[in-house]
């Protein structure tokens, strides 16, 4: 697929091998590859139309229309711009881990919480290997939930020897989301190019190293396109 879209002039992105750009005069058109399946977007419908034949004739391809679903994303489109979310993703993680039928929580973490490595009793083996599964799919979550960012952020710090404290508040955060499951973020379709950036710290506050916890938001108009918590 690389040598097929690198010779019809489509440029591969120095930090996303997955991602192809072409760019001619005022046209554009991107290309995301995820195995076997493709994203493609433009601003001009003739240029697609172009590549999606070219591909068809050398792949043989099923065009699924307007993307609503992909590696777990789900998209909605509306005229005021695109929503991302990871809802059935979300319910799919509440039924796995039984955690449907309890009440949903106002936040995924109490504003006092802070948490240490050895505070309680070490979860066994099993439950240690079920608690960095689930990490690990609560990181992917993050990509269009920058709510649980921080709190995602400092489970992920004890996957070596995680405690029953850690697993209730991983379970707090299942609670938390359950409140909103569809809940993620929103590109506005307003033409507002203007980058703005956001940051805060703690002024050391993380109990075992005495460091500061920094959050960074990056907006591009009213859309937030890019956060960090370390």
């Amino acid at each position: 697929m690389s040598s097929f879209l690198l010779s019809h002039h489509y440029i591969l992105s120095s930090v996303d091998h997955s991602f192809f750009l072409k760019h001619v005069n005022n046209k554009i058109i991107v290309i995301l590859v995820y195995v076997d399946d493709l994203v493609l977007t433009r601003n001009n419908i003739e240029e697609i139309n172009n590549i999606i034949t070219l591909l068809d004739q050398h792949f043989k391809i099923k065009n699924l229309g307007d993307l609503t679903y992909f590696i777990g994303l789900d998209v909605a489109r509306n005229s005021s711009g695109l929503h991302l979310s990871q809802h059935k993703y979300v319910l799919d993680l509440l039924h796995e881990t039984g955690m449907l039928d309890f009440a949903p929580m106002p936040t995924p973490m109490t504003h006092s919480s802070r948490l240490i490595s050895f505070e309680d009793f070490p979860l066994t083996e099993t439950k240690s290997s079920t608690y960095c599964t689930l990490i690990s799919r609560l990181i992917y979550l993050t990509n269009t939930r920058p709510d649980i960012a921080f709190c995602v952020n400092n489970l992920s710090q004890f996957l070596s020897s995680p405690t029953k404290v850690h697993q209730q508040v991983a379970f707090r955060i299942l609670r938390y989301l359950k409140g909103n499951p569809g809940s993620g973020i929103f590109f506005n379709r307003n033409r507002s190019m203007q980058l703005r950036g956001h940051s805060e710290f703690d002024r050391a506050t993380y109990p075992e190293t005495i460091k500061s916890v920094t959050g960074v938001s990056i907006f591009l108009g009213e859309s937030l396109i890019s956060w960090k918590k370390k």
